[in-house]
């Protein structure tokens, strides 16, 4: 498949654009540190057959989340381009880092981080995956074409991003929904509590970490969990 970003003909110049100078996201010290698996066994896909686009399940709703399910089974949303992606087959095998992204927050400089993880570990098996959300302080584009300009302009994303989406309250999608889900992580669950939130996933599509806005995702403890999901066998 192609990559998500790089395939755009837009190229405008947003260089000038100023960010946010500041992204009160209420954290205290300890959230910073990742959130500790919630199992090591084998996953499992067993979610049923239904379909899911934009975070809407086809037929009926998840009603029971397994600790050790793979968090893509049966999942499907659009990139930032608007191109439909199955979850499951698209990061089947790879170890993922999911990030709730926003152009306009003070932690937005953390794009080019996310983009030397690409560069870095992408050959291995890791895939970096933003999702674009506007759900703390609208600090996100309203179109698709400037969030990829900015990105691509600014930080040279060559990562996945997929579509604006609402990644926490009555209308987050059902992926924020199996990452958030406390039986995922029951030590640490819950909605984003702002943007750049970082969930580190497996090979087998478990959540093995989640860090905070406020961790660096080059940090030596996130870099740990990404080598560890690296590590891991496809299921």
């Amino acid at each position: 498949m192609r990559d998500f970003l790089s395939c755009t003909a837009v190229a405008l110049t947003l260089a000038g654009l100023a960010l946010a100078s500041g992204c009160d996201d209420g954290e205290t010290s300890a959230d910073a540190s990742a959130s500790p698996a919630a199992t090591t066994t084998p996953a499992t896909t067993s979610t049923g057959d239904a379909d899911t686009m934009g975070g809407e399940v086809d037929g009926e709703t998840l009603t029971a989340i397994e600790a050790d399910m793979n968090v893509f089974s049966n999942l499907r949303m659009n990139d930032l381009l608007g191109d439909p992606v199955d979850l499951a087959s698209r990061y089947a095998g790879r170890a993922v880092v999911v990030v709730n992204v926003a152009s306009k927050c003070g932690h937005t400089p953390q794009y080019a981080a996310l983009q030397e993880l690409h560069e870095r570990y992408s050959e291995q098996g890791l895939a970096i995956v933003g999702v674009p959300s506007g759900d703390f302080g609208g600090q996100e584009f309203d179109s698709a074409e400037e969030i990829v300009d900015f990105c691509q302009s600014n930080y040279g994303v060559a990562f996945d991003m997929l579509e604006k989406s609402h990644v926490r309250g009555e209308e987050q999608i059902e992926l924020f929904q199996r990452l958030t889900h406390p039986d995922i992580d029951p030590i640490d669950g819950g909605e984003p509590a702002w943007n750049f939130e970082k969930f580190v996933i497996d090979r087998d599509g478990r959540v093995i970490a989640r860090y905070r806005s406020r961790t660096q995702p080059t940090s030596d403890e996130m870099i740990q969990s990404i080598e560890q999901a690296l590590g891991g066998t496809a299921g």
